[in-house]
């Protein structure tokens, strides 16, 4: 039986069907038919696999049943399966399984503990948290007798409380449409294991479906909604809390119009300082600062507790902590200090709560910094009033000088920092479920040192290099060397 399928897919759709990495990214702007891609991928994979089991994901039912179910009722032929509303599942007529799931918390992921995912697709990768991702993908796994290898398909637009960490695994770490391979070693196989990444950008105009309306409608946004739906930018998109930053390596020597600059000695007759958020199971954050003679903060140096690339120094595992005893954290501290610090005054500033005793057999975490020589100060820990002080720091004047700079060897701040998002239920707040330890050791340093109200007088729109991880301003049209893949699934036969 010949039968049509109405799909003819865009070049950067073909592109997502036709990878060959264990995980993909698809995404970027809003209208790229991300949700489209992923049904007709299950769907195809789904038909050319028998008897496979692929899960297909939004955080909450409403979104998955206004998205995926719609979109596979609509797109799936009625010959070759059918929709099991009672069970959410789509039934394929050679025994695959297109299984439609949400997860809004780890309660719900706890739901699949017995699942078997031959294949995981999560749409609108953004909305979830980092936790939730990770559990879903230890269900990732087939039986040697399906002789399939499994695999995970992404989608994403910018914004959401999980945009700081899909935008460090996939946008910040891979070139985009190269397949990367991501080098881990097994302690249990006892060998290393690779893992192939890709990220494939999408934007609107990259979907001829869409009318010239919604565009229009995408233009019509506020700012930042409007460049992260309609221009993929991920680094401006709504819920942003610091709307201020900039990062421009054309003018880290100029120190104008950016926050990130090149380092430099510190004069000796600067004042130091460093401050402290406490982290166990989420990183601990050490800062180092030198404050110049006009009250201008310099982040010079940072000791960050999450596991590095040996090579890059960039973050593996975004805001999962080192497990350190305090011991060791104040180790490192201490041995930083005797070697790059030595004969400096240098002030420390941290969250009041190392200071509490806690019934440890060994102090307060303050008094086991002490016996290692270092000190601190309860810092005053307002959260609000330390957020205005933020502000206050990165607002530009109008000469295009912030009161606050980042050496550009401080990843983890320059990674971190973008990426909060406002709290919906304490709107004026930060959301305490992003990685924010780096923050709130600059919200104490801030507060240490307050200044006045600062309005910010930088344009807000202002285009950077790190602001355009599309490349669209310098290749508007964006060629890859996949591009003569052409329309692959121009009238499929089954």
């Amino acid at each position: 039986m010949d039968i049509k399928i109405d799909y003819i897919p865009t070049d950067k759709q073909a592109l997502y069907h036709a990878s060959t990495a264990d995980e993909v990214l698809y995404g970027g702007a809003a209208g790229g038919g991300k949700s489209k891609a992923t049904v007709m991928e299950a769907f195809i994979d789904g038909m050319e696999h028998p008897g496979v089991h692929s899960y297909l994901f939004r955080n909450t039912y409403p979104e998955l049943r206004d998205t995926l179910v719609k979109e596979a009722q609509l797109s799936i032929p009625k010959e070759l399966g059918r929709y099991i509303g009672s069970d959410h599942d789509y039934r394929l007529q050679n025994g695959t399984v297109l299984h439609f799931r949400y997860a809004r918390n780890l309660v719900d992921a706890y739901n699949y503990q017995g699942a078997e995912m031959n294949r995981l697709f999560i749409d609108e990768l953004t909305k979830f948290k980092k936790e939730i991702f990770d559990y879903l993908l230890t269900r990732v796994r087939a039986p040697k007798s399906l002789n399939v290898k499994p695999f995970k398909r992404f989608t994403a637009n910018p914004g959401g409380i999980g945009h700081g960490w899909v935008k460090s695994m996939f946008i910040d770490a891979l070139e985009p449409y190269k397949i990367h391979k991501i080098r881990t070693y097994s302690n249990t196989l006892k060998r290393e294991t690779v893992v192939t990444r890709q990220y494939i950008p999408a934007l609107v105009t990259d979907n001829p479906h869409l009318t010239e309306d919604y565009i229009i409608q995408l233009e019509s946004l506020p700012e930042a909604l409007r460049k992260a739906l309609l221009e993929g930018n991920w680094n401006m998109f709504e819920g942003q809390v610091f709307t201020e930053w900039v990062n421009d390596p054309n003018n880290y020597q100029t120190r104008q119009k950016t926050h990130v600059i090149d380092p430099f000695v510190i004069p000796s007759d600067w004042k130091r300082y460093r401050s402290f958020d406490w982290g166990y199971s989420k990183p601990f954050s050490v800062g180092y600062w030198a404050e110049d003679h006009s009250g201008r903060l310099y982040r010079y140096h940072e000791i960050y507790g999450t596991e590095k690339d040996p090579v890059t120094r960039i973050t593996k595992e975004p805001n999962r902590g080192l497990y350190m005893s305090v011991d060791k954290v104040a180790d490192l501290v201490k041995a930083y200090e005797d070697k790059y610090e030595k004969g400096q005054t240098i002030i420390g500033y941290a969250d009041p709560s190392i200071f509490a005793d806690n019934g440890m057999p060994d102090g307060s975490i303050a008094r086991i910094f002490e016996r290692k020589g270092i000190y601190w100060q309860p810092a005053d820990n307002s959260r609000i009033p330390g957020k205005m002080q933020v502000h206050y720091r990165l607002a530009f004047d109008a000469d295009g000088l912030p009161m606050m700079y980042i050496f550009s060897n401080c990843k983890d701040f320059i990674r971190t920092i973008p990426t909060l998002v406002y709290d919906l239920n304490d709107v004026e707040d930060v959301d305490t479920e992003c990685e924010d330890h780096i923050y709130d050791d600059t919200r104490y340093m801030c507060m240490a040192r307050p200044i006045k109200q600062r309005k910010n007088m930088m344009p807000k729109k202002i285009w950077t290099p790190q602001d355009d991880p599309l490349n669209m301003i310098e290749r508007p049209i964006v060629t890859t060397p996949y591009d003569s893949l052409g329309r692959v699934f121009n009238n499929i036969k089954i």
